[in-house]
């Protein structure tokens, strides 16, 4: 609030007039008194201590006729307002509003009473007071502190105050018939010319900001403008007056707390660590900066916890760069590369010790970098380098690297606020990329898991021609527990598995890991299908149990103990060229006979495994030679594009043109049923059906006699020569005997002999016993219990599975090389 003179109250009834008294009150944007000047009490009789806090309406309390005047005068126009005195009176003023803002920056008005313009006669002076002297308003715009103007229809400067005087650095005479153009930068004055154009052709005040130098050796500032008419009796807008306030710093501290609401929400918008860093620096540049550097120590690329450098020196790797200018001509290196820093430059002490630091580049820090440097010095001369700021990125105690601002096309030099400033972009973009590098450091982690779990290469075996795609999920979930498995079984046959445990991240790899190995044990020792997961679904169960107990996990983090999963086992042998599958909430597999007919295989569904309680089917049937079995996880047939039906539809329509390898199959699969980035992970497993004839395939019924086992051994022997085997006739003879000797021993008839020419020759021997064979070490003078023994030293391998009509023990002997 601006006092100026004070002047006795005008008695309105007798028309008598005191001398001239200037009064003034600030209104709030409520119409509420927030200011109360020594001439406004004399004015109306209030006190400031009662009017300030009241409604004007209250304390002005204009008529029906002033009223107007009262608005009018608030809307930006000099107006005649009658004025009610604390005892009564009615007080005749001349009434003005002028645009203000507060400290904060919010607006309010403020509201100047004179005299009416008209001269009226009064008393005399009372007995020793000097009276008024005319030239008072005249003195009083004069001595005004603020920069006011008053322009012509021309446009061109009439009046000029102290304020205005001092900022355009002329005396008024030298402003007086000059034009904005000839006292304003060319960027300023189209603006204030403009607005003042407005004003003359609408009569409406405007206020708008103008930012820029009154003069040229002033520091740059944000002005706000107020350009009101000014109106002679009749009514018309003859000048205008031009006032400016400085609002420079409530214009920064605005600048800031956008740019700071800016960072928040654009940087980290990904979880990849170069894409954050470049969020940081493109929402700086331009706004802060002119130039700023990104970089993060090279350990973190290489998912290493940072540690501080032994000798001072560090090495780090450009994660973003930006600059006002187009294609960033001051970088030295690219993003990605790496650069060394020595222990004394401005971003090496900065990592060392935490703290940010503030240069120009005369000083001896960038002085001693720039001949260390000389690249960088070259840059520093060429762009015309003047300030530098070095700032840590810092987050949850860990110093991940550093950020440098440049600038040099502004001519301000940074300031202590704008280094506070960048501390909090800093803080809030560290933040930002240490999760990218947490998410980052344990996706990589549970990806390596997870490959690690998976088989590298599918299992050696002729059952089968196999092809396979795993894909990790593309998004911020992170990967999923999906799996698949090519397990060679007894008697040439062969197993394929496909699972998928809901969930993502390490704890569903590690489930994946465990249910995989759990898979292959079983396998191992020939359960069936049904069976098989019926164990699996145990452990799942016991899995969960475990997880549930109390102590499991630390008790103050939130651990799901929810687990679930899904299971395809399908068993093919090639020798019957029957299929047996049975399913855990898994989609059943496709099957495309050679004919090109496509079809899901009609597996009875089972329950999801951990869910227990509920029992397990399989469905067995016939493939011919050549067919393919699809194996995959939902990944690939459900998505955002299309639903579970659709998406095993467009299976179906892809499968029933495969393309002539298994390999360009699973590509083109990949490519028209994956969107570009995977929401979930994906596991594909393609088989095409192989068949063992005649020529690979000998068996024998054999009765339950002990010289069955000479004949045995004979034909045995002739199919060996038959298929060129002589080489392994010892060792199988042996085998044979040994197996067929306890067939009929210990076991039931009928027996059954069975030779398999496969990558080795299978020996099998069948007979209708479910008891188990078991290795025994037989006594020195025993006379049995070494034919077990026997087997499984000169076999590669053997076992024994159990199927509805008995049980078949078999042994696999290695041949000496490869056969067709």
């Amino acid at each position: 609030m601006i006092d100026m003179h004070d002047a006795t109250p005008l008695d309105s009834d007798s028309g008598a007039q005191d001398p001239a008294a200037t009064a003034t009150a600030v209104i709030d944007a409520r119409g509420m008194v927030t200011g109360w000047s020594t001439g406004a009490e004399r004015l109306l009789g209030y006190p400031r201590q009662e009017a300030v806090g009241s409604p004007v309406a209250r304390l002005l309390g204009a008529d029906a006729s002033g009223e107007g005047g009262f608005r009018a005068a608030l809307g930006g126009r000099s107006a005649t307002a009658l004025l009610r005195h604390r005892d009564g009176r009615r007080v005749e003023v001349r009434l003005r509003a002028y645009p203000w803002l507060d400290g904060e920056g919010n607006a309010q008005q403020l509201v100047v009473a004179t005299p009416p313009e008209r001269p009226r006669p009064g008393p005399a002076a009372p007995p020793g007071h000097p009276g008024i002297d005319p030239a008072t308003g005249q003195e009083a715009f004069a001595q005004c502190h603020l920069p006011v103007m008053v322009y012509d229809a021309g446009l061109r400067a009439v009046r000029a105050s102290a304020g205005a005087e001092r900022e355009l650095g002329m005396r008024e005479e030298q402003m007086s018939g000059r034009r904005v153009t000839d006292l304003l930068p060319p960027h300023i004055c189209h603006a204030v010319e403009d607005g003042m154009s407005r004003v003359f052709a609408t009569g409406e005040t405007e206020q708008f900001l103008v930012r820029g130098r009154s003069r040229p050796e002033a520091p740059e500032r944000v002005w706000s403008i107020t350009v009101s008419p000014l109106r002679s009796p009749a009514g018309q807008v003859r000048h205008l007056e031009l006032s400016a306030l400085d609002v420079t710093e409530q214009h920064l501290a605005r600048e800031r707390l956008a740019l700071l609401n800016d960072v928040s929400a654009q940087v980290g918008s990904t979880l990849d660590v170069m894409r954050t860093a470049q969020e940081m620096a493109d929402a700086t540049v331009g706004r802060l900066a002119d130039f700023v550097t990104i970089d993060l120590l090279d350990s973190l690329f290489r998912g290493v916890e940072p540690t501080p450098s032994p000798t001072g020196a560090v090495t780090l790797r450009r994660a973003a760069q930006q600059s006002v200018l187009p294609g960033v001509p001051e970088a030295l290196i690219r993003p990605g590369d790496a650069d060394d820093y020595p222990e004394s430059t401005p971003p090496a002490r900065c990592l060392a010790t935490g703290r940010s630091s503030l240069h120009r580049t005369t000083d001896e820090a960038v002085r001693a970098w720039r001949q260390a440097d000389p690249g960088r010095a070259e840059v520093v001369r060429v762009f015309g380098i003047h300030s530098v700021m070095a700032i840590p990125l810092r987050a949850r105690g860990i110093t991940l690297g550093v950020a440098v601002l440049v600038r040099h096309r502004r001519e301000e030099p940074f300031t202590h606020d704008d280094l506070l400033l960048a501390e909090e972009i800093a803080a809030r973009a560290a933040v930002a990329v240490d999760n990218a590098r947490r998410y980052t450091l344990e996706r990589d982690t549970a990806l390596a898991l997870q490959r690690s779990l998976l088989p590298r290469r599918p299992a050696a075996q002729h059952a089968v021609e196999v092809a396979h795609r795993y894909l990790p999920a593309r998004t911020r979930a992170g990967l999923g527990g999906d799996w698949f498995d090519v397990i060679p079984l007894s008697g040439a046959r062969v197993a394929l598995v496909v699972g998928d445990v809901v969930g993502h991240g390490l704890r569903a790899s590690a489930t994946m890991g465990r249910l995989r190995t759990a898979v292959r044990t079983l396998a191992d020792v020939d359960l069936p299908a049904d069976e098989l997961l019926t164990q699996l679904d145990d452990l799942v169960t016991h899995v969960a149990a475990e997880e549930e107990a109390p102590g499991a996990h630390e008790p103050d983090l939130e651990v799901s103990t929810d687990v679930v999963a899904t299971c395809l086992y399908v068993v093919y042998d090639p020798v019957s060229r029957r299929c047996t599958a049975a399913t855990a909430g898994h989609p059943p597999p496709a099957v495309v006979t050679p004919d090109g007919t496509v079809d899901f295989a009609g597996v009875p569904p089972g329950p999801p495994l951990g869910v227990g309680g509920l029992p397990f089917e399989t469905l067995e049937w016939e493939l011919p030679a050549g067919s393919i079995l699809a194996l995959y996880t939902d990944g690939l047939v459900q998505g955002e594009e299309h639903d579970l039906g659709g998406g095993l539809a467009l299976l179906r329509r892809r499968l029933e043109r495969p393309a002539r390898s298994l390999e360009a199959t699973c590509d083109d699969l990949v490519r028209t049923l994956l969107p570009a980035q995977p929401p979930d992970d994906i596991a594909l497993l393609l088989a095409r059906t192989r068949a063992l004839d005649a020529r690979h395939v000998a068996s024998w019924d054999l009765p339950s006699d002990p010289a069955a086992v000479a004949d045995a051994r004979a034909e045995v022997l002739a199919r060996l020569t038959a298929w060129q085997l002589g080489e392994v006739a010892f060792t199988a003879e042996l085998v044979v005997s040994e197996l067929v000797t306890n067939a009929i021993r210990y076991g039931q008839p009928p027996v059954r002999l069975r030779l398999i020419r496969e990558a080795a020759l299978i020996c099998e021997v069948s007979d209708s016993s479910s008891t188990a064979p078991h290795m025994r070490r037989a006594r020195t003078f025993d006379e049995g219990g070494r034919g077990l023994l026997l087997v499984a030293q000169f076999a590669q391998r053997w076992g024994a599975r159990h199927h509805a009509d008995g049980k078949t023990i078999w042994a696999e002997i290695e041949l000496p090389g490869p056969r067709a």
